[in-house]
């Protein structure tokens, strides 16, 4: 018995020396961040709050009956329910990178519970002048938006590198909306965060056509789909490996990955792109984090019949 409290201790205290562990901000009654070793590099799953949406967002083809059932299985209410919004943080060699930025302030819509990142990176000890990339998972609002907040650019390192797929920055010169099922008011917002994004980052963006290598052991490659220069990140250390898959998965796309989301501009591609994620992720065993995944969004995938099964990891402090 003495041994074993001995062990607890003694793993405690490292995680407490670990480099992004802190205590919380004495007004938070959760964590709202969840460390992941990978190898020699180290990840940080940040919440950046919640976004309150409609439940059709999360099948707009499906039938209505099929949907409320799955609500009802999780648990879930039938109107609307709260998205989870994660950001990870990576560090490796001499590299910290930011993937995704969060909402940033709530543009006009009733977005009030999100838009945390800049808190909790501060809570963490993170300095946003200590950021050397930042890779976009897409430019959709609640990723690119906590770049947009007063005061937050000149803070930022000034050499800066923004790592966004070429498609991307394409699509939003014009972006067609015609597919998309989404409530009034936030295809504007969409237009509005992006067009603003390019112009205040032009120089700072580093464009890439498929996949790129930022940093030894962190990869982010293209997908498209949800848009066309959605991508994911890949991170690999050792025999560790972690794929952050922005908005390709979400909680309900294990057991219906042909539901459509309605954030979706190619819905179709979309879920041939997140079927063949999943059964990457289901092959290699690796950990999944996703970006409106139930926070800390750390888990494994495994087939169930035709479809999958979402495999939480057990929280190990």
């Amino acid at each position: 018995m003495n041994q074993m409290s001995s062990n607890t201790q003694e793993a405690s205290m490292k995680r407490e020396n670990a480099s992004y562990v802190g205590r919380p901000a004495p007004e938070e009654l959760v964590p709202s961040r969840y460390a992941v070793q990978i190898g020699e590099i180290e990840v940080l799953v940040i919440s950046d709050g919640v976004l309150p949406l409609p439940t059709a967002m999360l099948g707009h083809n499906a039938d209505p009956a099929a949907r409320a059932a799955w609500l009802g299985d999780m648990f879930l209410p039938q109107d609307a329910f709260d998205w989870a919004l994660n950001v990870v943080v990576v560090r490796s060699g001499e590299q910290t990178i930011l993937i995704d930025a969060g909402l940033g302030l709530d543009p006009d819509l009733n977005l009030p519970r999100a838009g945390q990142l800049m808190k909790r990176l501060a809570a963490a000890s993170i300095d946003l002048a200590s950021v050397t990339d930042v890779v976009l998972t897409h430019m959709h609002m609640d990723h690119v938006g906590g770049l947009l907040v007063d005061g937050v650019k000149e803070q930022l390192n000034p050499d800066l590198r923004i790592h966004v797929a070429a498609a991307e920055v394409k699509f939003w010169e014009s972006p067609d909306f015609t597919h998309a099922v989404m409530p009034e008011g936030f295809p504007d917002a969409l237009r509005a965060a992006a067009k603003r994004f390019v112009k205040d980052y032009q120089s700072h963006l580093r464009l890439f056509e498929d996949e790129r290598e930022v940093a030894p052991g962190v990869v982010v490659s293209r997908t498209g789909g949800h848009t066309p220069g959605h991508s994911v990140v890949r991170v690999a250390s050792g025999n560790d490996r972690l794929m952050f898959a922005g908005d390709a998965v979400f909680a309900v796309g294990f057991d219906h990955p042909d539901w459509h989301n309605g954030f979706e501009h190619d819905p179709e591609e979309a879920a041939r792109v997140r079927v063949r994620l999943l059964q990457e992720l289901a092959a290699t065993g690796e950990l999944l984090v996703a970006t409106h995944m139930p926070f800390p969004s750390v888990g494994h995938v495994a087939v169930d019949g035709d479809t999958f099964r979402w495999v939480p990891v057990f929280w190990d402090y």
